[in-house]
């Protein structure tokens, strides 16, 4: 028994009717292949659903331009005419614009003012103005900003300071105490020579990482 006629009809269920063009659209572009293969025909074929995905096949043997062209020749038709006066539309559109914004760079650095009104002439000085306020206040947060990493640093190194001049100082009570002076023998003038050998963790070191002796001679 043969396959009963169907009616070519709009299918109202949504989910029968996109099963039913994903199959057609298959068999549809095995024939197009077929029909390249066969007769050696340059095929073009477009499809879009009904959710707006396009499906499209191409000989291999050709480009969508050649066929364009082809059909151009064939039919008549101008397919690039309306796309290029788009386009022309557009990049006028374009060129207003820029013009426009030219002009108005130009009245913010005092060129092309005879042309505009005193109202025109109030609304820029205000907008000026106001520009002028703007870039003062983003100068002084910059400057605010740049003050307070600079009085960060500063209290940095001022710490780094007082900790090696207590670590020198704890240093130097160890060497008196080894040595044998006393607060008192320093407080008369004695003189006395004290040596001692800087570690390496210390800044401003030599090469081989510590000192030799040194002469520390107090008046």
């Amino acid at each position: 028994m043969g396959r009963g006629k169907i009616e070519i009809k709009r299918i109202e269920n949504s989910t029968n009717r996109q099963v039913t063009y994903s199959k057609r659209r298959t068999g549809i572009m095995k024939k197009a292949r077929e029909l390249n293969v066969l007769c050696d025909a340059q095929v073009a074929l477009i499809m879009v659903s009904n959710t707006g995905k396009c499906t499209a096949y191409f000989s291999p043997n050709t480009t969508p331009k050649c066929i364009f062209d082809r059909f151009q020749q064939a039919s008549g038709a101008n397919l690039w005419q309306p796309h290029y006066q788009k386009m022309q539309e557009n990049l006028k559109k374009l060129k207003e614009i820029n013009n426009k914004l030219r002009r108005e760079i130009g009245q913010r650095v005092g060129e092309d003012l005879e042309d505009l009104s005193f109202n025109e002439l109030c609304g820029l000085e205000q907008h000026l103005e106001n520009s002028t306020k703007l870039v003062r206040l983003r100068k002084f947060s910059l400057l605010t900003t740049q003050t307070e990493t600079w009085k960060k640093k500063i209290n940095n190194h001022e710490e780094i300071n007082r900790n090696l001049l207590h670590e020198f100082e704890e240093r130097l009570e160890d060497v008196y105490n080894q040595e044998g002076v006393s607060e008192l023998e320093l407080a008369n003038g004695g003189s006395h020579v004290l040596r001692f050998r800087q570690q390496p963790c210390q800044p401003n070191l030599h090469d081989n990482g510590e000192f030799g002796f040194h002469d520390l001679r107090l008046g």
